[in-house]
């Protein structure tokens, strides 16, 4: 973050100074637990269901903090100031603008990409942070809400050339509101799909939804639409940007020719854009993973970057977020898939394509929990699921957890599979089942969403000492 005074983080925010020198400098990161405070760090004191911030101000303080943000009075060590406001998640969001308008004010400000889409915001937003020009922020883990989002804005500093911005939606005017806050330059759409049918009632207003992102692009800006999905490509009628599509589709500006699959289902294609093409090789897995990283390219591209350039960084880019296709091979030779961070219908599928490819003539497992946040279609999306599995010819389901159940019996009814699959109620049950029957050389994919609790189950699998593929 810019170095700022309590009295320029409170007029930024719009509050005002309570205790402390106003000239008390914040010039830190900006943080909203207390653990991660250091030297110079401003702490933004956040009421939550659990525990309300302002508690732990202090000790946010005594760990480094020269600047405390909070909705109510607090008592801080001495040398510490207080900026009070009236609603400390609005307060952030106007801070985050301010300093993206200081740094624009400049004329050296960073651009700003905003990443959007049902699936594939988290992948594409690591990507964009190996093809983009440096220094480049990008959000740390998966912050794409009205709290992440300005935590990752305000990461921006005056040497940053590149700030790409997740956004996430549960209903509609969740990614304006967002945009009011970062201002996009770029705005990436992925896919529309059924990850929060249970919050948008149908694809439709998905669609509407996430489509305020190209909406509040400025005339000057990029609109990057995925010319696969129809919902996502009609939304070139909903923005004045400048619009470069891209997909596997012979009509799309970015493409991917030639795609194959090596024995570690890592893609390798043809990168074709504007008569030329160059070769990519990906270090992801999954087919899948080709759309996000067409979508990196066509930013790259669109911002004037040469396309061998593009190429090469592409092939080097990998993902730094845990719990998405996250491979790793344990010292007795099983392989773990860890993708339990998220999971919808689409990228359940997609997952499971990958297992099967990555796999080969080796034994497959699918360790599957419950997929969240579906709405009334869930039971239905489960069954199917099972059934999924079944027909790519998976060797071993287990399913874990009451809420997934449907698709063990979905698995069951469409191939009767006995002892091919089980159902678990609960993490330590599945451990305790694949403890007793994995083997070396087997590949076991665990995909759940992350409220499921199946990343605990995955981390403890690959505890063991072993490499990132």
């Amino acid at each position: 973050m810019i170095a700022l005074t309590a009295a320029e983080v409170a007029d930024l925010a719009g509050g005002r100074v309570a205790h402390g020198a106003a000239s008390t400098t914040a010039q830190g990161p900006v943080v909203i637990d207390s653990r991660s405070a250091a030297p110079g760090a401003l702490f933004v004191a956040l009421p939550g269901e659990r525990v309300d911030g302002a508690d732990y101000a202090a000790a946010a303080v005594r760990s480094g903090a020269t600047v405390v943000l909070a909705e109510r009075e607090v008592d801080l060590p001495e040398g510490a100031a207080l900026v009070l406001v009236e609603d400390g998640v609005a307060a952030l969001g106007r801070l985050a603008n301010g300093v993206l308008q200081r740094l624009r004010a400049t004329g050296q400000g960073p651009l700003v990409v905003g990443v959007t889409g049902s699936q594939g915001k988290t992948t594409t937003k690591d990507l964009l942070a190996g093809v983009l020009p440096g220094p480049v922020v990008a959000p740390q883990g998966s912050f794409n809400n009205e709290i992440g989002a300005p935590l990752t804005v305000l990461r921006a500093e005056a040497g940053t050339r590149s700030l790409v911005v997740e956004m996430g939606a549960r209903g509609i005017g969740h990614i304006a509101r967002l945009c009011a806050i970062a201002q996009p330059d770029v705005g990436v759409e992925l896919v529309v799909g059924a990850a929060h049918a249970g919050e948008f009632g149908s694809l439709e207003a998905t669609a509407q939804a996430k489509g305020e992102l190209v909406e509040a692009l400025p005339a000057t800006g990029l609109a990057v639409l995925n010319a696969d999905d129809d919902r996502v490509a009609a939304m070139a009628s909903r923005t004045r940007a400048r619009v470069l599509t891209f997909g596997r589709s012979p009509h799309a500006d970015v493409r991917a020719l030639d795609v194959v699959l090596d024995a570690h289902a890592r893609p390798g294609f043809t990168l074709a854009h504007d008569g030329a093409s160059a070769p990519v090789r990906l270090r992801l897995h999954g087919e899948h993973q080709v759309t996000n990283a067409l979508a990196a390219a066509a930013v790259a591209l669109g911002t004037g970057n040469p396309l061998e350039e593009v190429a090469q960084r592409l092939s080097q880019a990998g993902t730094t977020s845990p719990g998405r296709m996250q491979v790793v091979e344990r010292a007795d030779g099983v392989t773990v898939v860890h993708d339990a961070y998220n999971a919808n219908p689409d990228s359940m599928r997609a997952a499971l394509k990958a297992l099967v490819g990555m796999a080969g003539e080796r034994r497959s497992w699918a360790v599957l929990g419950e997929m969240l946040e579906l709405g009334p279609a869930s039971r239905d999306e489960h069954d199917v699921l099972g059934r999924t599995v079944v027909r790519l010819d998976v060797d071993q389901l287990l399913v874990v957890g009451a809420g997934a159940r449907p698709i063990y019996t979905g698995a069951v009814m469409e191939g009767s599979w006995g002892e091919e699959a089980a159902f678990a109620d609960d993490v330590d049950a599945a451990l305790e089942f694949l403890r007793a029957r994995l083997r070396p050389g087997d590949v076991v994919l665990v995909k759940s969403s992350n409220g499921a609790g199946l990343g605990r189950l995955a981390e403890t699998l690959i505890s063991s000492e072993g490499s990132q593929k």
